[in-house]
């Protein structure tokens, strides 16, 4: 029974699930022709629906326009450009508006059934035209192509990134999968990422947006880069249902499996963004363990995963802890400094260089060693409770510079 119900890894991304196409196309909007710059996701039944997003101030027209849409808790496409954020633009909401218009016209749904995002250069005017003699191209080419879904919303991203697990809700086989972008201008608290997912498990949207708010606390929100909050995140899950599964309509045993599932999927594409942070050579993953209270091993984790002189130290394999506890005093966490253990860990190894607030000896050499390797542990034991938390970053590079250096060219 055991061997049914465990869930598993498999291919297929946003198309893994019944019911769900995808395709990525070059409309126009970039410049390099090589690049595509228009995805879609399509559901061929309506879907139940829920989203998050950014909590920047200044957000961009499509999410408006997406929020609109989905309160009604349904929704059965997803379009995105890469290449302009159709951000702080005077017609911002009209070309949004209209991306929804002439996608549902071409796939025969209610533009209000149609999720919007658009990421890149914010403050350029995004042109409709490429838009508008791109879709047809976009609409003709679905299929199980969830990968140039992915590559269609990369922007200074170097890799798709996308997942697909089953499970068992009901007694019957659901499938969830996600893809995501994300390199630069992520802090937690949404940031720079557009993360689209798809299940053919039957859900409620009620239920399903009570999933993700409870999920990305502790995923996405757990995710920086560069502490720049961007203006055009957003989270969305799709469910049609296809999977035959009862409705999952309340907390059950049910609601426990595809919350275990959709953290499977987020937790992955969490690592993803991390470890392509723009100029990025190491993924860095920050474990706070014997905190009082979920919150305060919260901030202590972010907090030192988004410090920039613990990043530079990371990327120069520099074991200097030091900047780990700087990091933690000023989080603003009630902690006592006098319990606190530091420890580096990767695939070469495991190694303390504080415990209880203080140095200890250690070879140098071994911790240069365990600190080259590309995903790296950050392991603080705090030693005054039980609860725990995990924060994910990277290294802070020259080349982070270079890229933001020249970002519009």
């Amino acid at each position: 029974m055991w061997e049914e119900t465990q869930m598993k890894t498999i291919e297929g991304g946003v198309c893994a699930a019944q019911g769900f196409t995808a395709a990525g196309v070059h409309c126009g909007i970039r410049k390099n022709k090589t690049k595509r710059d228009l995805a879609l996701i399509y559901s061929s039944v309506p879907a139940s629906a829920a989203a998050v997003y950014t909590t920047n101030l200044v957000k961009g027209a499509p999410l408006v326009v997406t929020k609109q849409h989905l309160a009604d808790g349904k929704a059965q496409a997803i379009i995105c450009n890469s290449g302009n954020a159709n951000t702080c633009n005077a017609n911002g909401i009209e070309i949004a508006e209209q991306m929804s218009s002439l996608l549902g016209q071409a796939l025969h749904i209610k533009p209000s059934d149609v999720v919007v995002a658009s990421t890149g250069v914010i403050g350029q005017p995004l042109d409709i035209a490429p838009i508008a003699a791109g879709i047809p191209e976009l609409v003709k080419c679905l299929g199980p192509h969830s990968d140039e879904a992915a590559e269609g919303i990369m922007t200074t991203d170097t890799k798709r990134k996308e997942i697909a697990v089953s499970f068992t809700a009901g007694g019957k086989v659901c499938k969830i999968g996600g893809i995501c972008k994300g390199s630069g201008m992520i802090h937690p608290n949404m940031a720079t990422m557009l993360v689209f997912i798809t299940t053919d498990c039957a859900i409620s949207p009620a239920m399903l947006q009570k999933a993700l708010l409870t999920d990305i606390a502790n995923t996405f929100n757990m995710v920086s880069v560069d502490g720049d909050t961007s203006t055009n995140d957003m989270v969305t899950v799709l469910a049609n249902g296809f999977a035959g599964n009862p409705e999952i309509t309340e907390e059950d045993a049910d609601f426990t499996a595809f919350m275990q599932a959709l953290n499977t999927v987020t937790v992955y594409l969490c690592r993803c963004i991390a470890g392509d942070g723009e100029g990025a050579t190491k993924l860095l993953e920050c474990k706070v363990s014997g905190a009082p209270t979920l919150e305060i091993a919260k901030t202590v984790a972010k907090s030192v995963i988004c410090s920039s002189l613990t990043k530079a130290a990371m990327f120069g394999a520099d074991a200097n802890w030091g900047r780990v506890l700087c990091a933690i005093g000023y989080s603003g966490a009630p902690v006592d400094v006098n319990k606190i253990d530091v420890q580096f860990a990767s695939k070469a190894g495991t190694i303390l260089v504080c415990e209880n607030g203080a140095g200890v000896e250690f070879s140098e050499e071994q911790a240069k060693k365990i600190l080259l390797e590309h995903e790296i542990e950050i392991l603080i034991d705090l030693k005054s409770g039980s609860a725990a938390s995990t924060a994910w970053g990277c290294d802070l590079t020259y080349d982070y510079v270079k890229i933001n250096g020249d970002y519009r060219t």
